[in-house]
């Protein structure tokens, strides 16, 4: 494993990555007791972070957790982490954990949180895959009911991203009760009859910030758009399917359990959406 490096922010200040450290009783080790983002920056500038606070905000208040910072705040810590570490294109992970404490299920009476967050270089989605696209195939969403929340409690997640990892797939389509949720490490789209249709929120997926520049972007755009419950019958009849999240933006799943997705490319409606997305990241490039 290649050492770590570069800048990051840990207990309130910016050090070198190899002198970072967390206590071993820190409720984020031990219990998972705790949330996270992962915010993409262009030319050193974040992508839609008033989004991202916000939906951080939620998962700290679902978990009642104190927010450690305001959101003025957010924006000087992690500009100046941006700034440490080059600029340029970046994927900024941010974890706010309920800090050290006795190991006791309840909350501590008394709590210090402890927020870290780094800075990885974001590579640009690989060629072959605009062109050819990327497979995936389906698995019985077994995690637990709270998706909403950005929970770093993420084994049931693992477990699921590593089966498409064993069977030779780039991710895991998840359905629950026979409704399409979301995909392991992904928000899910599909398109039928020129009709982009996305699963409407729940608590039983996570709201994507690049789930709602699709969405907002489909308006503006002129595409045909609903949130409606997909089975799993319009799933494996679907003429496009999607994926979105923060650091792949919008990939298109070509083959799902096998078998060619529509034409077996990245469909017309795709292209056209993945364009306009393009155009929001290259403004802030200008």
């Amino acid at each position: 494993m290649d050492n770590p490096s570069g800048i990051v922010f840990l207990h309130g200040k910016l050090i070198p990555a190899e002198k970072a450290c967390v206590s071993v009783f820190d409720r984020g080790f031990l219990f998972a007791d705790g949330v996270y983002e992962v915010i993409p920056v262009y030319a050193g500038k974040l992508f839609h972070l008033a989004a991202h606070l916000k939906r951080l905000a939620q998962s700290l208040a679902a978990i009642q957790l104190e927010n450690p910072y305001d959101d003025v705040a957010w924006v000087k810590i992690l500009e100046s982490l941006i700034s440490k570490n080059g600029g340029g294109d970046l994927s900024v992970y941010l974890q706010v954990t309920r800090g050290i404490a006795t190991r006791d299920h309840a909350f501590p009476a008394e709590s210090c949180s402890t927020v870290f967050a780094m800075a990885n270089p974001l590579k640009p989605v690989a060629e072959d895959i605009l062109q050819e696209g990327v497979s995936a195939i389906t698995l019985a969403d077994n995690r637990w009911l709270r998706c909403d929340i950005k929970s770093i409690a993420l084994l049931g997640n693992v477990l699921l991203r590593q089966r498409a990892v064993e069977a030779d797939a780039t991710e895991a389509i998840l359905i629950r009760d026979g409704l399409v949720t979301e995909g392991a490490a992904s928000n899910f789209f599909m398109v039928q009859n020129n009709e982009i249709i996305t699963p409407p929120k729940s608590c039983l997926i996570l709201p994507g910030i690049s789930r709602d520049v699709v969405l907002e972007l489909a308006t503006k755009c002129g595409f045909n758009s609903r949130e409606s419950d997909v089975t799993e019958q319009m799933l494996h009849q679907a003429d496009e399917i999607w994926l979105t999240s923060s650091t792949k933006a919008v990939l298109p799943v070509t083959k799902l359990d096998g078998v060619a997705v529509g034409s077996g490319k990245p469909g017309e409606t795709w292209k056209k959406m993945h364009d306009c997305f393009q155009q929001q990241i290259d403004r802030l490039r200008d």
